[in-house]
């Protein structure tokens, strides 16, 4: 039936207007190229972002391949680059093979919907990135959702199925930086015949031997029923993901992941710069270490001057915050001070607990981690204390 001068986009309105009583409203600020802003706000955990090594070879990749991948990868978006980058993570990570695809979060959707389905379960933490809770609704397989990095909750979940099973988790969990217990996690899955799938994006470049990762750090690299997902935005300073396993894994990805199939291929500037980002960090192994010094001075800075924050498993420091406009005030102060600090609210800390999330970066002087702790304790509101 006609409804005269209804307008169907009012419910955008009320939805705004719930979320600025909140104190939940996001807003979008470019930032400049060059600023004397200090950045913990960034997840370029190793500070390749703008090492000239990674940018000349973007530009280099850029004018060799072209501005685009020009298709899907099955198409005429795979370019030697790629090939090189896959060879090249997999090895380095201690799998046998890799597959890049247009980011991280691509990465885990392709990863769940392909090794799962109709008669599946999946078991997944609590406490796991948004991406992997969208592959999950997607895979139409059964999800079990269990409490955060509860390995004995997750043998209950697998016990409770007959059939196809995967657990998935984060290996460092993006909000507060605690690691999962994955020794146990892997021992639960192989008790039950289950795959267990580690999402590793801000394990890589920080954790294990000289930034191979979590599971490298866990001595399950390349173990049988383990699958890995990376993204290339964080230590590798680029953009892009990819999915690391058995060559039997990835050979399936690569028929029947849809956001392999479907979607456009990594830019060659970002597959150049990810492949130029990888091979300095063999070079240069210690930036994996400094950047858990550096997390560690800044968690030690922050408490000692009588904030709570949650103590890192590699580079991430999340300080609690009183509320959540209290949060956006923080940060803003914060920025107004010089330093650049994440901000998390609802829906992103399903906890309700709002943060101000900071991040170490190997490139930092221990003067500018001092710097960073000052303003974030004088800016503090009176009840972070």
């Amino acid at each position: 039936m006609p409804q005269g001068s209804f307008d169907p986009f009012d419910w955008i309105d009320e939805q705004a207007a719930a979320r600025a009583k909140a104190g939940l409203v996001r807003t979008l600020r470019p930032r400049p190229a060059e600023s004397a802003r200090l950045d913990l706000a960034s997840n370029d955990y190793l500070g390749l972002t703008h090492r000239p090594e990674v940018t000349a070879a973007a530009a280099q990749a850029a004018r060799r391949w072209g501005a685009g991948a020009t298709g899907s990868r099955l198409v005429t978006g795979s370019t030697r680059l790629h090939a090189d980058l896959e060879r090249e993570l997999a090895d380095f990570c201690g799998f046998e093979a890799a597959l890049v695809l247009s980011s991280g979060y691509a990465a885990n959707l392709a990863a769940l919907t392909a090794l799962s389905g109709h008669g599946s379960v999946i078991v997944s933490d609590a406490l796991n990135h948004a991406s992997i809770v969208d592959g999950c609704r997607l895979s139409r397989a059964t999800t079990a959702v269990v409490p955060h990095a509860d390995p004995e909750a997750v043998r209950k979940a697998l016990d409770a199925h007959d059939g196809r099973a995967l657990a998935v988790t984060d290996s460092v969990f993006s909000v507060d930086g605690d690691a999962a217990p994955l020794p146990e996690l892997a021992a639960a899955c192989r008790a039950y015949g289950a795959a267990l799938l580690v999402d590793d994006a801000h394990g890589l470049g920080v954790l294990g031997e000289g930034g191979r990762g979590a599971l490298n750090a866990a001595g399950l690299a390349g173990a049988d029923g383990v699958v890995a997902t990376l993204t290339l935005s964080k230590s590798l300073g680029s953009q892009g993901g990819a999915v690391l396993g058995p060559a039997r894994v990835i050979d399936h990805l690569v028929n029947t992941a849809r956001t392999f199939i479907f979607d456009t291929g990594l830019a060659p500037a970002a597959a150049g710069a990810a492949l130029a980002s990888a091979r300095l960090l063999r070079r240069e192994p210690e930036l994996a270490a400094r950047a858990r010094t550096v997390a560690a001075s800044l968690h030690r800075g922050l408490t000692d001057a009588g904030l709570s924050a949650v103590r890192p498993d590699a580079a991430v420091v999340s300080v609690l915050a009183p509320s959540p406009a209290e949060a956006v005030r923080w940060a803003a102060d914060c920025r107004e001070a010089g330093l650049g600090v994440g901000c998390f609210r609802p829906p992103s800390v399903p906890d309700g607990v709002s943060r101000l999330r900071l991040t170490a970066r190997a490139d930092l002087t221990d003067a500018q981690v001092d710097a960073a702790v000052a303003t974030v304790v004088t800016t503090a509101p009176p009840a972070a204390f």
